[in-house]
């Protein structure tokens, strides 16, 4: 761990907490310029941590944790505020940071409570922030639940459609997610009631380097049960079949930004949590899982892949996609392949990006058009031809187009898994497949052809909305032809990782021998 000579951390969580509190306790501030001002602080939010990651990180030693600071906050039950990094969570705290403007300039015209929905995503950023950097695993719980609150409320309340639609939409994201939140409770308190007694100084019994030092010597029973309550609360976040249900639904529902923060963030906090939870803390209960969950993430990049086929709301298109794409990352993670690793590392920014702009690009057809269903639409790409440009573009991006960002991390994915297992890795070449349809055969549906009745004089994107596009293609370009520098990054995080569980592996064999 290297120690941090300035609280940056801290201060990248404060920032936005402060200003979400500034927005919700000041009315008039609110509903003048609600906007505007979350705006400065999201942009002020991101020139910080873009300062911190080009001059406090060292990015010669990325598997380390750094900007590292602890103290003590609940010494009872051994609960600190300790945050710090590796290259993996500072890169996530960056997508969260460049995609909060984005969100906040796509939506500047939405008719809502004036201000309300800002706050709500700058409290949603500093959670964000927090979950990324917690180095204390009570720190990562409490955000965890935490975030649910401006999540709900920016689906049930501030969404679109029918009331009714979306309060129920909201609540079964809420129930599902309190339902793991609650499971991965349960470990953390087996946690604390097996090992708290055997331990002389408690103080800091929760930061990760102690359970980093204590739960990996733990026998596999007890690593099992701390894995499967840890697991059942990142699979639903994640979302995996058959705990998926509730994406498509609040997808429906929720305004296009939520849905960009949701599931191109918020949601890599399930794959975040299986690396550096469960195979740096229970390596023995992750390789000895490692079948099943490889299998679970086949089903889910196969069942996502088909049910994206089979819909006619393009918003659930897109989330059915999300659950494809999700299985990709979950078999790059548990394969045992280091290659595969640094793939779904690499998938969790490449995936945030591109259906970042696949949510923003069939919000703004759905506003013009006043419907979500793809059948009411038809011609499309001669009345919004940028509009349908940048769909497909974004949809060939997330498809794995070689040149684009998918590419890259699936490719990896595929050939790691081909190494370990090649069944396996050719029924995930089958979602491959599937993708193209989904992406390929709404846009026939969509685009091509003579314009519909009703839909000729749809206006195509404006000013704001291309400069709003501009910084996702440029990433899908850069991080499809320009992927070196972040596959380096991670590849160091991968090989700790990869290294841990293969000891944990030869240890197993030889006790067995």
């Amino acid at each position: 761990m290297v120690a941090a000579n300035f609280p940056w951390l801290t201060v990248l969580v404060a920032i936005p907490a402060a200003g979400a509190a500034l927005l919700g306790f000041v009315p008039p501030l609110r509903r003048a310029a609600g906007r505007l001002v979350a705006l400065v602080i999201a942009l002020v939010e991101l020139c910080l941590g873009v300062y911190v990651a080009a001059t406090a990180f060292n990015w010669s030693a990325p598997a380390s944790y750094q900007l590292y600071e602890s103290r003590t906050w609940i010494p009872q039950i051994g609960v600190t505020w300790s945050v710090a990094v590796t290259s993996l969570g500072l890169v996530m705290i960056l997508l969260a940071l460049v995609l909060v403007p984005i969100v906040l300039v796509a939506g500047w015209n939405e008719n809502e409570d004036r201000g309300a929905q800002p706050a709500l995503v700058l409290s949603l950023q500093a959670f964000m922030v927090l979950i990324f950097a917690a180095f204390d695993l009570a720190v990562f719980y409490i955000a965890f639940e935490a975030m649910l609150v401006p999540l709900y409320l920016m689906i049930g309340r501030y969404g679109l459609g029918e009331a009714s639609a979306r309060h129920k939409a909201a609540m079964k994201f809420l129930l599902y997610s309190l339902f793991g939140g609650l499971v991965m409770l349960g470990g953390i308190i087996y946690i604390w009631a097996r090992l708290a007694a055997t331990q002389a100084d408690t103080t800091a019994f929760f930061r990760m380097d102690t359970l980093a030092g204590i739960l990996p010597t733990q026998s596999m029973p007890a690593q099992m049960v701390i894995f499967v309550t840890f697991m059942v609360a990142f699979a639903i976040k994640a979302p995996m079949v058959p705990v998926h249900t509730w994406l498509p639904d609040a997808a429906a529902v929720a305004r296009p930004g939520t849905s960009v923060l949701l599931v191109g963030v918020l949601d890599k906090i399930g794959t975040f949590g299986m690396i550096t939870m469960c195979l740096q803390l229970t390596p023995g209960a992750s390789a000895s899982a490692k079948w099943v969950m490889c299998v679970l993430a086949v089903i889910s990049i196969l069942w996502g892949g088909l049910s994206a086929n089979g819909q006619n709301d393009i918003m659930r298109l897109v989330s059915y996609t999300s659950v494809s794409h999700f299985g990709f990352m979950v078999l790059g993670i548990f394969i045992g392949s280091q290659i595969a690793l640094v793939g779904a590392m690499f998938y969790m920014v490449a995936h945030g990006v591109s259906i970042a702009a696949m949510f923003l690009l069939s919000g703004w057809l759905s506003r013009r058009g006043g419907t979500q269903d793809m059948r009411e639409y038809v011609g499309m790409q001669k009345v919004t031809p940028v509009l349908a440009g940048l769909w497909l573009f974004s949809g060939l991006a997330s498809i794995a187009l070689p040149g684009l960002s998918g590419f890259v991390p699936e490719y990896l994915v595929l050939m790691g898994t081909w190494t370990v297992n090649g069944p396996l890795a050719l029924f995930a070449v089958l979602g491959v497949v599937i993708a193209a349809l989904y992406i390929l055969m709404p846009y026939q549906r969509v685009f091509t052809g003579a314009p519909g009745k009703g839909k000729e004089d749809l206006a195509d994107l404006g000013a704001r909305e291309r400069g709003v596009m501009a910084p996702l293609v440029a990433a899908m370009l850069i991080l499809g032809i320009w992927s070196a520098p972040l596959v380096s990054a991670l590849t160091p995080v991968a090989s700790d990782l990869d290294l841990a569980t293969s000891q944990v592996g030869a240890t197993s064999e030889g006790s067995a021998q």
